[in-house]
């Protein structure tokens, strides 16, 4: 306030991430008002998890809905493109008698690349490329999504994919799931940890949704995070999503499959071997589409002398360019999984095919073009299959029946093969066909082709396991300290004073004086543990003389915390938490107070365990990397 009464107006910068914060701030007071979810973990997560699917279904039927009618405008209205269609989507239908306009479709990926760029550039940066590799991110990190990302999401990834960008559409909506879970956990005002799952379950509603499949979406997010792990904590919560959102879902657009696909069987077990060079064929290409998304972006995209925005236009014109060719690699390409699943195009065109899917998404996600990678893999695994099993059938046709069978295996082999998740590929391929008839040839196929991956994966931000994920950095402290116990760290010639319990403040004021402790176990006459004192509690009393006349030490005393010899130093490190000393004593049962365990002692422990443990994965794979080195 200035001497005459009026006041000094200070300039505040609002920022678009304080408006976003100041619209949810009205929720975020009525949610904190539910107490009673903190107290019961059934009801809590079965609120959430239903929360989050209604609202990953929701976001995920707009999405689904604005871009169908998008891709007809552009491609099917405007271009004249009548692309085909799955035998479960056919939201809009296409207009006869119409010509292609191949200049058109040559500019259309182009223009929907621009406006992507544009969006993105500008509103939010870490919206570009492949969503699931953001959401992947977002979960090892804080489990934190920017309130705008989803939507920002949608809108980029609906210019890419209706215009004809080679890219997915579960890409976005994984991400624009995780996306609304990350902002519920604000809401709730819930920890790190509980946050990262409601992550988890928005990306499972929003796979669960656009792919029609439940179990699937609910294992593929919480597979797709590790190479060789599973997040299994947060798997009922992901399942409760995927249930509700499947249900919001199917309940606007129908519960049919997204494929139709008949009922097969392979009898004959030699069969089994067809399918499990599906495997052997998907590692090849599996490497290629990897090396192909990554070397474009650094080798090709990140060189070019023009601003970041215009990056993906030139990716879509790569992509309109190739159309001239082979129109269906524009989009999903979902209709063409249905021809090759029901075994209807030659090997060369298939083959031929796989090779430019390849291309064309490396174009499109590589120059920063918002979109999916999960319906590029299943276009290449369905042609690769495809191609295969046409083969065998003209090779073998008294053993090999259905080439089309073999569409399906590949579908999910490629998937699981790049995304190292066998499980989340198997349960979603199996409910988008709505066959489960191959399981067998699936999952042969699969474990092959992975354990011969895995070195690699398409997501960048995938870890190996739990262990190598930020996450779950408190999970190795404790399992590794469970394995050890007090006697292995305690040290009998560490120092330490035990004090009789009827010790005068006089003699006090000695002991703490003369050593540099300040935790002393105090014992009765037997040798019995009887309390702690803690220099930390008493040092007002021993620093006023008046006192003295009143208490004595027996008044001061702390409850007796002790640890065994054989507790696990986890469990001593919970009492240190507890209690903050530095110093508890060691009882034995049956020779009582044998000793003092200090914390530096437990750390120093640690730190010595985990520097093994650095060593030994350094070393293995340094071994590893000379086992696969040249002679």
């Amino acid at each position: 306030m200035l001497e005459g009464g009026g006041q000094v107006e200070t300039n505040k910068q609002i920022s678009i991430e304080d408006i976003e914060l100041d619209l949810i701030a009205p929720w975020k007071h009525v949610l904190s008002q539910f107490t009673v979810l903190r107290k019961s973990r059934f009801l809590r997560w079965f609120v959430y998890g239903s929360a989050i699917g209604v609202l990953s279904g929701l976001a995920a039927a707009l999405f689904f809905y604005v871009l169908e009618w998008g891709a007809f405008f552009f491609l099917d209205y405007l271009a004249g493109y009548d692309f085909p269609l799955p035998a479960g989507e056919h939201l809009a239908s296409s207009i006869p008698g119409k010509h292609v306009l191949y200049w058109l479709l040559v500019l259309l990926p182009a223009f929907g690349g621009l406006l992507s760029g544009l969006i993105v550039t500008f509103s939010a940066p870490e919206a570009e490329g492949e969503g699931t590799d953001a959401y992947i991110e977002a979960f090892h990190r804080q489990g934190f999504i920017r309130p705008r990302v989803p939507l920002v999401k949608g809108m980029a990834s609906i210019a890419i994919l209706a215009t004809g960008g080679s890219a997915g559409r579960e890409g976005p909506i994984a991400q624009i799931g995780a996306g609304l879970g990350s902002m519920l956990g604000r809401l709730m005002k819930l920890d790190v940890r509980e946050r990262r799952l409601m992550l988890l379950a928005g990306c499972a509603g929003g796979l669960s949704a656009i792919f029609r499949a439940p179990l699937g979406g609910a294992f593929m997010a919480a597979e797709i995070l590790y190479r060789e792990d599973l997040e299994t904590e947060g798997l009922i919560l992901s399942v409760i999503s995927s249930l509700v959102s499947y249900e919001i879902f199917t309940a606007i657009f129908g519960r049919q499959p997204i494929f139709a696909f008949p009922r097969i069987e392979f009898p004959d077990p030699l069969e089994l071997l067809f399918y499990a060079s599906i495997g052997l064929v998907c590692v090849p290409f599996g490497f290629l589409f990897t090396k192909m998304l990554s070397g474009l972006k650094t080798g090709l995209f990140e060189k070019l002398p023009i601003r970041r925005e215009w990056l993906p236009a030139v990716g879509g014109l790569l992509v309109g360019l190739v159309a001239l060719w082979h129109k269906e690699i524009l989009g999903g390409g979902y209709g063409t999984m249905q021809r090759a699943l029901l075994g209807e195009l030659p090997v060369a065109f298939l083959f031929t095919l796989a090779f430019l899917k390849i291309a064309t998404t490396s174009f499109t996600l590589s120059s920063g073009g918002s979109g999916g990678i999960f319906a590029p893999a299943l276009f290449i695994g369905a042609v690769l299959g495809g191609a295969v099993g046409r083969l065998a059938h003209t090779w073998c046709p008294s053993i090999v029946g259905s080439p089309g069978a073999f569409a399906l295996v590949g579908m999910a082999t490629f998937l699981a093969c790049v995304a190292k998740a066998p499980l989340g590929a198997l349960f979603m391929v199996s409910e988008m066909t709505g066959s489960y008839d191959l399981l067998v040839p699936i999952m042969l196929s699969s474990v092959l082709a992975i354990l011969l991956t895995q070195r690699w994966s398409i997501f960048q931000n995938q870890v190996e396991n739990k262990f190598h994920s930020p996450a779950h950095q408190s999970d190795r402290l404790v399992y590794m300290l469970k394995g050890l116990a007090v006697k292995d760290v305690y040290r009998p010639d560490s120092p330490a004073t035990v004090l009789p319990e009827d010790m005068t403040f006089t003699q006090l004021r000695r002991v703490a004086t003369s050593t540099n402790e300040s935790v002393f176990p105090v014992v009765d006459n037997d040798s019995r543990l009887t309390g702690i004192l803690s220099l930390l509690e008493i040092r007002a009393a021993l620093s006023k003389k008046s006192v003295w006349e009143m208490l004595s030490p027996r008044d001061l005393l702390l409850p007796p915390i002790s640890v065994a010899p054989d507790e696990s130093l986890s469990a001593a490190l919970v009492k240190f938490l507890e209690t903050g000393f530095t110093r508890i004593p060691i009882v034995d049962q049956r020779k009582g107070l044998i000793g003092i365990l200090g914390l530096e002692d437990l750390l120093t422990r640690y730190q010595q365990e985990l520097q093994k443990s650095i060593r030994g994965e350094t070393g293995a794979e340094e071994g590893s990397a000379e086992q696969k080195a040249p002679l």
